[in-house]
């Protein structure tokens, strides 16, 4: 077997230790050119890591494994890879021929910054994403948690950057338009708001529930609009978003969708694992079955 080790930030090849003692695998470091050039994949990183990395990912189909050694691992906690622990036990199951590939869906956002082609009947090539993505306040949290020394991002740098970025935060005005299976786009939403988040796992910025009903292989993804409301009531209602009960909440429209137009007043930017990505107008779709993965 050959494989090849993508190592994130904090990662070294003192991390592959424990995984190359469970085979008799040849290693290479870095992404393969071709499939020809490796059986299996192995990033070692969060969520940003595994971002950086989908176009290539997606285009070799080869089997990989997450292993979890971000600041944010939401995607491989949505695989059941809570820990490295989980890591080489699903790694010890697939080269002794008892593991399970799994075909997860990623989601695409599309705009003119990121070679697209915004039209009616063209959604243009994008940028693949694996967790959430979003506009308003989450991405003003992402961007002031990229900013913090690495250490801090993995101690909750996510919560750490809330208060900064609500201080001076306005509530976006935007338009969201969704449209599910193969019907027209209609706007569930526009008006003010604090958030649109749009889910492909159930968690981000490292544990929040944002949408607790997103699969990452049912060809859709979870819609989650946080209306205007004072900062003061948000702070309150902010520990909700750990087990899902913000979606009780009258602010919170929340449904589902595999195509989105999300439209704002002013250009705003638009954050996903973590990662800027462009500015408004996108869209975004659903891509299924893109990523073979290995799972416990």
């Amino acid at each position: 077997m050959r494989v090849a080790a993508i190592l994130g930030l904090g990662s070294s090849t003192r991390h592959l230790q424990p995984f190359a003692s469970s085979s008799d695998a040849r290693w290479q470091l870095g992404m393969p050119a071709n499939p020809n050039e490796a059986d299996a994949i192995l990033v070692f990183g969060g969520d940003g890591t595994v971002h950086r990395h989908l176009p290539q990912l997606v285009k070799l189909r080869l089997p990989v494994l997450v292993v979890p050694h971000g600041s944010g691992n939401d995607f491989a906690r949505a695989l059941h890879l809570r820990s490295v622990g989980d890591a080489l036990a699903a790694w010890q199951q697939f080269v002794s021929g008892r593991g399970s590939v799994r075909q997860v869906d990623l989601g695409v956002i599309v705009s003119p910054d990121v070679g697209g082609a915004l039209t009616p009947d063209k959604t243009g090539t994008g940028r693949y994403f694996c967790c959430v993505g979003g506009v308003g306040l989450d991405a003003e949290i992402a961007r002031r948690a990229n900013r913090l020394p690495r250490a801090l991002r993995r101690r909750g740098g996510y919560l750490l950057s809330v208060l900064p970025a609500l201080s001076g935060f306005q509530p976006v005005e935007v338009k969201v338009q969704a449209s599910l299976g193969e019907s027209p786009l209609n706007t569930p939403y526009a008006g003010p708001a604090m958030v649109v988040a749009f889910a492909n796992t159930p968690t981000y910025g490292g544990g929040l529930s944002i949408a607790p009903d997103a699969r990452l292989d049912d060809g859709k993804l979870e819609i989650c609009v946080v209306e205007a409301m004072a900062k003061v009531r948000l702070l309150r209602l902010f520990p909700s978003v750990f087990s899902g009960r913000h979606l009780t909440l009258p602010e919170v429209r929340y449904f589902q969708a595999n195509r989105l137009r999300i439209e704002t007043e002013k250009p705003s930017e638009v954050y996903a694992d973590g990662e800027y990505v462009c500015s408004t107008p996108v869209e975004v779709r659903v891509e299924g079955g893109a990523l073979r993965v290995i799972v416990p």
